[in-house]
């Protein structure tokens, strides 16, 4: 099953917390989608990246979508030339959630697009020209390859980026030679592992569990003033095959998710956040996916 997927699954679980109020989050979700076919961002303009999310939150709720806007803007972006590296794997995940919208000599386009983002360690990174992948990199790269129906080349040298992107506390960061680990970076490498058909490091599993805050909520570096929800949806999916673990942060998470709803059908990133978006009640319903199970 792709990490797409797997995500999507999960949020499918979202409206057993939810209740009544997912009539919210679907008026709130059809109300991002432009004119254009594509869902906006926070400046209201249509974007890729909020489209992932805008697409897949209306497919957790098991909703209808209104597709040919969407699809002929879609249709736009071609095989994604000119897209950056994160846009460009966007692109093949919103085209995947719809199954499928390239023809074969696209697909293979796109995914040589993407190794013009592949580091000499054998990983990717979102910023051209570096030397070393990082893990968000890595994890966007390896997805976007599962939504276009294949695996990357040299598969395995992302192994070898993701060692170099380990930290001394037992966790791994986004670039090489960080003293600490971060929660997104962490939980991207136990996916990955996860993918990879290799077992999580126990230690990483632990520093994991120890961002959470006894109030609820993940830090997305050990230190960090407030917890956040990119941060804590990441990780309870990383630790979501972890029945211990899940069982110790699962009532304080569902108050912290709690804490972040409002009555317009969104979540809020953070608690000083007053925006709300498609990417941040996608993770929304994620976390509480996890927390339902």
């Amino acid at each position: 099953m792709s990490f797409r997927l797997e995500m999507l699954q999960v949020a499918r679980v979202a409206p057993k917390l939810l209740g009544e109020s997912a009539a919210l989050v679907v008026d709130f979700l059809r109300a991002q989608q432009h004119p254009c076919g594509g869902f906006v961002d926070r400046a209201q303009k249509p974007d890729l990246y909020y489209s992932v999310f805008g697409i897949e939150g209306l497919l957790a709720l098991q909703q209808r979508l209104e597709v040919d806007a969407l699809k002929l803007w879609l249709r736009s972006f071609g095989d994604g030339e000119g897209l950056d590296f994160v846009h460009l794997a966007c692109l093949a995940r919103c085209w995947a959630s719809l199954g499928g919208g390239l023809d074969s000599a696209q697909q293979e386009a796109l995914a040589a697009r993407l190794e013009n983002w592949r580091t000499p360690d054998g990983g990717y990174h979102q910023s051209p020209g570096r030397a070393h992948g990082s893990a968000y990199g890595c994890l966007i790269g390896f997805g976007a390859y599962q939504d276009l129906g294949r695996l990357p080349p040299e598969i395995f040298g992302l192994v070898s980026c993701m060692d170099g992107l380990a930290t001394a506390d037992g966790a791994w960061s986004n670039e090489p030679g960080m003293p600490l680990g971060s929660t997104t970076a962490t939980s991207a490498m136990i996916a990955l592992h996860r993918h990879l058909q290799q077992p999580a490091p126990p230690q990483a599993l632990r520093w994991l569990r120890g961002q959470c805050m006894p109030q609820g909520g993940f830090l997305a570096v050990p230190g960090a003033p407030l917890p956040d929800l990119l941060s804590t949806a990441v990780a309870l999916h990383a630790l979501g095959d972890q029945q211990t673990l899940m069982d110790e942060v699962r009532e304080p998470c569902l108050d912290f998710v709690d804490s972040l709803w409002s009555a317009a059908g969104g979540f809020h990133g953070h608690w000083g956040d007053d925006v709300l978006d498609t990417e941040y009640t996608y993770y929304g319903l994620l976390a509480l996916g996890h927390l339902a199970l």
